[in-house]
């Protein structure tokens, strides 16, 4: 989920590029707008930063390990068709 302070910044963003008339509808306005950011952000599958880096490194780690099984397997490989040769 987003954090609450960025739906709080965006919500004012968005409250003070409203026109002046509209503007002094006041808070209830900007509590309307967070409340609509929160329920149209909590439908999409989003995850925090913190989230995304943890995964990025598992993936790297994966990446890393394949590589590393490849190059075994080449090793295995190589050495089973000199085998074969022998």
């Amino acid at each position: 989920m987003m954090n609450p302070k960025k739906l709080e910044d965006i919500a004012k963003q968005i409250h003070e590029s409203l026109p002046p008339g509209i503007k002094n509808v006041g808070e209830e306005v900007e509590k309307k707008i967070k409340g609509i950011l929160q329920a149209q952000l909590g439908k999409l599958d989003l995850v925090t930063r913190d989230e995304f880096e943890v995964q990025t490194r598992v993936l790297l780690r994966t990446r890393e390990k394949l590589i590393e099984m490849e190059s075994r397997i080449e090793q295995l490989e190589q050495k089973l068709e000199q085998q074969e040769r022998d």
